[in-house]
This record gives structure tokens, C-alpha cells and sequence, in this order.
């Protein structure tokens, strides 16, 4: 009955509206809801404690919802080939802005990573992510196709300067992430097992290697696996958020241990969910993330091309992976990671490269069959 509808149905919204994968989409629009909510309940006891308005971070946030909620579904009305050019386009333009911000971004924190761009600070890597993605989604399977392109050489290449120029900054986290996505997207592909082997040992070499390289790194893990070694403020303030906030919370805006948690606009958010929400609210935030990447999944199941097969399964990956490691980093079940929670967080190249990378995901799993696209 549904395709009946779409194919009735000419105008480009019409169609959109029947082929996109509304399920995800509703999802997606409860995570943007609650990260409103967060933002009115967590950013004005950071921008006071920064001596800025009280409410400056949350019209800085609000102000981008509408740009992020565009992007998200002027992407996700793409055709396939669409979808793949406007990766490819800003796969390059944002590692050459990574790359700049090693000349002339701003250092915060030990790490060179955002770059000033009319008064707007933006962290091009944050795009690269998705936009890598689907990138090596499309060489992995030009390896596979009839014209004999060197494609996996080309994607371990690619993997290569994005892993140095991410290392350069540096951004241990973010690499972590973009060399999970890839090693995922060359297993689907079809990696022989023997270099399943080899790539996981390289990345435990790499890891092991970082934290005796990496100062951060270093104090991080040490502060996870031996708290009195090293600096756990933050990590103990949001586990005292999360026992303040019990099942139930203590409401909306109750909350007080965001007014002495540095970051808990942003990496901490979840805690500030914790203590306000409620632990039941923060397994309904955890039970939105599975859902999309459940429902994700179950789309690609029925999937025949490799190259969207292999897409959709990065950007899901990414997505995923981010919120899992924003989350165990609250909870203290791994090592602190600056890492966003999507959508929820305060940020505004996150929220944007979410919106880009969902977009992507919801133009990838649209019924094509139904709309004759590719």
C-alpha cells in the first residue's frame, strides 16, 4: 500500500516521505528534543562559570538546530550517486581544513584541532568522519566491480593520511573511531582472516604505543585504572550526579553538580541527564542509540549493493561508536575521551557532522526499488 502511495505520489517531498525510514527519523527527532532540553538545563551554569551570558551557549545551540535539522534532510533527499559525490567533495575539502588547522588553528587543551572560519570555530574533522565513511564504502567495492580499480589500496592509502594527519593534532579518540569504522567496512568487504589478525595487532601496537607516547594518554588511562594516580575530577563529579539522580532525578534544572562540572555541556552532558532525568530517562536515551542502529541493521539486511551495504555500515558504526564512548566515558567504564554525545551535546561541528552523517544514513536506506534511484 505504501509503495502504491509513493509511486502516486510526484512531488519530491511526497516521495521522500514515503521511501525515507521514518522510524529512524522519529528517533532521531526525540535525541534532538532531548539535546534541547539538555542544552537549556546544562549550558547556563558553564557560560556563567566562563563569565559569559547566562544563556549565550544555549542561542548558540538553538540557532544551529535549524541549520543541522537542513542538512540532515536536504542529504537525506539524495540519490545514491548524489550521496557519494558530496562525500567525496567533502571528504577533501575538510582533511585539506584539518590539515590547515595544524598551521593555523587554535590550540585547546594540548590539541590543535578547530580552525576560525568568520567568527564561526569549526572542527573540520568531525566531518571527516562520515565523509571518509562512505569514501572507503565506495573503494571497497570498486574492488569488486568490473573495472578492476585498486580500490582497497586505495582505502588503506586514504586510511594512512587521515590516521597521520588526525595523530598530528593530536586526536587519539577520534582516530580510534575513524580506525574501527574502516576496519569494520574491510571486514564486510571481505579481509581475509589473516589480515583480520594483522590489523588487530597493529591497532593493539598502536594503542600501547599511544599511551607511552601521549602524556594525556598516558594520565587518562593510568586515572582509569588507578584513580588516585592521576586526575579523575570530572569522572567523580558525574558519578555523583548519576547516585544524586537515583532512578526518578531530580527535575529539570535541579540538578547541581553541573555547576561544578567543567564540561558538562558537552562530553558530560549524559551525567547532567543522570542527575535531572533520572537513570530511567538515561536507559530511554540509551534505547534511542540501539534503536537506530537496530533499525539501521535490519534495513541493510536486505540490501544488494555493496557499496550502500558498506556506507550505511560506517556511518552506523560512527554513530554508534561515539555514543558508546561518550556514555562508558560518564559512567567510568573506559578511559575519558572528549568525545560529543550526537545530537544531545553542546557543539556545534558535532551537531552538524551528526546531522550530515544521519542524513547521509536515511538517504542510503530509502526504498530505491520503489523510486527507481540510484
Amino acid at each position: 500500500m505504501t509503495t502504491a502511495f509513493a509511486r502516486n505520489d510526484r512531488s519530491i517531498l511526497g516521495r521522500w516521505w514515503w521511501t525515507v525510514d521514518r522510524w529512524t527519523l522519529g528517533a532521531i527527532a526525540l535525541l534532538i528534543a532531548i539535546g534541547m532540553m539538555m542544552s537549556l538545563a546544562a549550558s547556563p551554569a558553564v557560560a556563567t562559570r566562563i563569565r559569559l551570558d547566562s544563556f549565550s551557549l544555549v542561542r548558540h545551540h538553538f540557532a544551529l538546530l535549524p541549520v543541522a535539522i537542513g542538512i540532515l534532510l536536504a542529504t537525506s533527499l539524495m540519490s545514491v550517486r548524489m550521496i557519494r559525490r558530496v562525500a567525496t567533495l567533502g571528504f577533501f575539502l575538510f582533511l585539506g581544513l584539518t590539515v590547515l588547522t595544524l598551521v593555523t588553528g587554535q590550540e585547546i587543551k594540548g590539541a590543535t584541532r578547530w580552525i576560525d572560519l568568520a567568527g564561526f570555530s569549526l572542527q573540520p574533522s568531525e566531518f571527516v568522519k562520515p565523509c571518509f565513511a562512505v569514501v572507503a564504502a565506495w573503494m571497497f567495492s570498486a574492488q569488486h566491480g568490473p573495472d578492476r580499480v585498486p580500490g582497497n589500496l586505495i582505502s588503506i592509502m586514504l586510511y594512512l593520511v587521515v590516521v597521520a594527519v588526525l595523530m598530528a593534532q593530536p586526536d587519539l579518540g577520534m582516530t580510534v573511531v575513524v580506525s574501527c569504522t574502516w576496519f569494520a567496512q574491510f571486514f564486510l568487504a571481505g579481509l581475509p582472516l589473516l589480515w583480520v589478525g594483522t590489523l588487530a595487532g597493529v591497532g593493539v601496537v598502536g594503542l600501547v604505543g599511544a599511551y607511552f607516547t601521549f602524556p594525556h594518554v598516558t594520565e587518562r588511562v593510568n586515572g582509569f585504572l588507578n584513580p588516585a594516580a592521576g586526575d579523575t575530577y570530572q569522572v567523580d563529579r558525574a558519578l555523583d550526579a548519576f547516585r544524586n539522580g537515583g532512578l526518578f532525578g531530580q527535575g529539570p534544572g535541579e540538578g547541581t553538580v553541573k555547576m561544578v562540572l567543567p564540561d558538562a555541556h558537552a562530553d558530560f552532558v549524559f551525567a547532567v541527564a543522570g542527575e535531572e532525568l533520572g537513570a530511567i530517562a538515561c536507559l530511554f536515551i540509551v534505547a534511542l542509540f540501539a534503536f537506530v542502529m537496530a533499525r539501521g541493521i535490519a534495513k541493510l539486511l536486505q540490501e544488494r549493493n555493496l557499496f550502500v551495504l558498506l556506507a550505511a555500515s560506517g556511518l552506523l558504526v560512527t554513530f554508534g561508536l561515539q555514543a558508546v564512548v561518550n556514555m562508558a566515558s560518564s559512567l567510568h567504564l573506559m578511559p575519558t575521551k572528549g568525545m560529543t554525545l550526537p545530537f544531545i551535546s553542546y557543539g556545534g561541528s558535532s551537531l552538524l557532522a551528526c546531522a550530515l552523517s544521519i542524513g547521509m544514513l536515511l538517504a542510503l536506506t530509502r526504498r530505491r526499488v520503489a523510486m527507481g534511484e540510484e
